[in-house]
This record gives structure tokens, sequence and C-alpha cells, in this order.
């Protein structure tokens, strides 16, 4: 029928067509309906499925708005990609435009991964902490609805100088329970507050446990009181990239644990030249010993044993003190302070000095022998029963309180005085 109708417009035969006749027609179509039957989107889509086969849009029409919106969705990283001196002290950020973020992974050359979070339109993200220096890192990031994802890499500037903390106690080992953890930097310290925050201290059973600063290359911590016998110590630090002075960064980035033992306290009272020793409360041992002299008095209070000799020399002029002695093999030689007071074996002073008359240049001393194999001795025995960290308590020596930063001794501060040295 309408066949029919198109020959008769044009003036011939039923199932003849002229060319003015199909121009005619043609011209007569709205032009909408001749853009739609050349595949148009959009709003014109309806049109196009108008006239289409079935009366339905062809399934290559939305699939192709798919891959239209797809490459429009474009990732950026920064740090850009080749960068090679990339700052180290801000975070890697990942943004796509016309489109929404699916994954985002960031690897190092050195095993690490930098975790982060997305906003809430997933439009960006942001690492949860700055890179490492000196690293090279590939980004790997997927928009979502694109077929592939966009691979950058970085490579982070080398900091210029560094710094490190020296720590005790050793790694793996056990000491007594005045043992405090005490870093030592390499460097002055300026800002102290960000350094702190990268150093934990934990302990099992748990306890409180706060850093006082001595000075700018001196950072310990302790509990309020002594370890609880068989605590175990984990000492955290996270000082890489951490800005310690103007460009000065720390580089060390682990964990190490150390262990308590038994707990062992002595008394020394020099006003009746004894000493007494517990163990986990109960008295063990009493020491007749000689302490300093009117001249040379003992430092008074709660000292903690940092450093053990057994045989060491002894030079009176490393103390200030002159030539007044020079022995080059003194036995059991346990060190309480920075400043050079001991508590060690004395085999020179005639036996009946110990426990009657205070006769020393300031050290504490227990009768012993020549070197120190006779294990009936009393400077032997105590030797042997000690570790590093025991506490030993000076009282009724004639002198003043020891300086808290005068060797392991901070346990001379009260508790109060000990947190007020922390920076945060």
């Amino acid at each position: 029928m309408g066949v029919a109708q198109i020959g008769d417009l044009g003036g011939e035969r039923p199932g003849r067509w002229s060319r003015r006749g199909i121009l005619t027609v043609l011209g007569a179509v709205p032009a909408a309906a001749v853009l739609a039957g050349c595949g148009s989107s959009g709003d014109d889509a309806k049109s196009a499925s108008a006239t289409g086969a079935g009366g339905s849009a062809p399934s290559a029409t939305a699939g192709g708005s798919a891959q239209n919106a797809a490459r429009k969705a474009a990732v950026a990283v920064s740090p850009a990609d080749g960068t090679r001196k990339a700052p180290f002290s801000a975070p890697v950020e990942v943004t796509v435009t016309d489109g929404t973020l699916e994954s985002v992974r960031v690897s190092g050359n050195d095993g690490s991964a930098l975790d982060g979070s997305f906003n809430s339109a997933r439009t960006r993200w942001t690492s949860a902490g700055n890179p490492y220096s000196g690293t090279r890192y590939t980004v790997t990031a997927k928009a979502k609805d694109t077929a592939a994802a966009t691979v950058t890499s970085f490579t982070t500037k080398a900091p210029g100088a560094t710094f490190v903390g020296y720590f005790t106690p050793e790694v793996g080992s056990t000491s007594g329970v005045g043992m405090p953890v005490s870093v030592t930097f390499s460097h002055a310290v300026k800002d102290r507050a960000a350094v702190q925050k990268a150093i934990t201290v934990t302990a099992e059973p748990a306890v409180e446990v706060v850093g006082h600063w001595f000075d700018d290359t001196r950072l310990d911590f302790r509990p309020e009181t002594y370890w609880a016998p068989g605590t175990k110590i984990t000492l955290g630090l996270r000082l890489k990239d951490v800005e310690g002075a103007d460009g000065v960064y720390g580089v060390q980035s682990k964990d190490v644990t150390f262990h308590i033992g038994r707990e062992q306290i002595s008394t020394v009272d020099l006003g009746s030249e004894t000493m007494t020793v517990r163990r986990d409360g109960k008295v063990t041992a009493t020491y007749p010993v000689t302490g300093g002299d009117s001249s040379h008095t003992t430092w008074a209070g709660i000292m903690v044993i940092s450093e053990r000799l057994r045989q060491t020399r002894m030079q009176s002029s490393t103390v200030g003190l002159g030539d007044e002695y020079d022995i080059s093999d003194v036995p059991h030689a346990q060190r309480l302070t920075t400043s050079g007071t001991f508590i060690h074996g004395n085999y020179w002073a005639a036996e009946g000095v110990f426990g009657h008359q205070n006769a020393s240049h300031g050290c504490i001393g227990l009768r012993d022998s020549k070197g120190a194999g006779d294990t009936s001795t009393a400077g032997y025995r105590f030797y042997e029963s000690s570790m590093l960290g025991d506490v030993v308590i000076v009282k009724n020596s004639g002198e003043r309180t020891v300086t808290a930063s005068n060797g392991l001794n901070g346990w001379n501060l009260t508790w109060a005085r000990w947190k007020s040295g922390s920076a945060l």
C-alpha cells in the first residue's frame, strides 16, 4: 500500500520509481529521522529504536556508550610517573576525573607497601603514610569500567644527613627488674616530640611506660615502679624519615624485644658497712663491704648495674683523681654510674677493712682474690648472682643522691618528675 502511494506521487506506474520521486520523498522525511538512521546516540537513540528492526535499539549502541564513558576516565598519580627525586615528606595521591577508582596498589622495591584510603566519592586515594626515602615505588591504579590499569613509577630522593638511635639493653637479652630502655641518638634531636612519637615501648604484662629526655641525645623509658619479673618488653623504632633536626632524618624501622628475669635488689648500708641481697623479696646473702672515705664519698640513691667485667683496669686519672691508683686487674667489677662508681672485688685492702671501715675512693668493695678465681669470696659470689639491670641501693654514704642521668639511674626521679620529661 505504501509503495503504490509513492508510485502515485511520481506519476509512474506501480512498482517503478522515478529519480525525481525519490528525491521528493527524501525531502519530505524529517531531518531527525535521517540522522537517526545513521546510528546516532543520546536523545536521538529513541528515534533510532523506532526505525530499527523489531522496534528495539541495536545492542552496539549501549556498548558504544560505555566505551565512550570509559575513555573519559583519566587517572593521575602524584608523584608523577618517572620522577627520580620525589619528596618523601608527603603522601602518595591518586585521582581520577570522569570516573571512579576501583583499586590502588603502591609497592616499594624494598618489599614494603603503602596502605591508604579512598574519599567518599572514590575519586581520590591517599596513602596513610609517606613513602620511604631512597625507594622505588610502583603504583597500579584501576578506574571502574576500564579495561586496563594505569601503572606508573617514581623514586624518592635519599635524605642528606641521618641519625640513628643506639639502644640498651641488647636484643634478646634478659635483665634485672631495674633495667630501663635507654636510647642514645647519634645526632642532637631538635624535634623531640616527633622522635618520641616514632618510638614505642610496650610491656607484657601491660604497664604504662613513659619516655623521659635527659638531654637532646638521650631518651629513656621506664614504668612507675620496677618491671615485674618475667616481663617481655618490645621496643618499636619507626625513625626512618623522621626529621629529628633540620634536614637530619632517622634511618631505622625495626622492632626488638628484651626480657626481665628474676628480681634482685641489694641494699648497701655504708653506716654499718654491709650489703643485704634480696632475691624475689627473700634475703639470700649479707656481705661486709667498704665504701668511699670521707674525702671520696659514695653516691647515694638507687643505681642499676649497667656493665659487668670479670676483670678490668682502673685508673684514678680517668675519674679526675690524678695518679692516686692504677690497678690493672680489678676483679668482678660492675658499673653503677657513668662517672665511674663500681661495686667490685678488692684483693689489695686488709681483710679487716670490710664491714668495719669505709676506705675506698668512692666505689663499693667486697673481699676478693687476685685473678678472680676464688669461688669462696664475697666478690666472686655476688658477681655470679648478679645480672645487668639489677638494682643496688646505697644509703648512709654521706653523699647526695646520684643524678638520674649518671648511669641508668632514672629511678631516683619521682613518677611525676619522670613524666614531666616526656615530649608528648
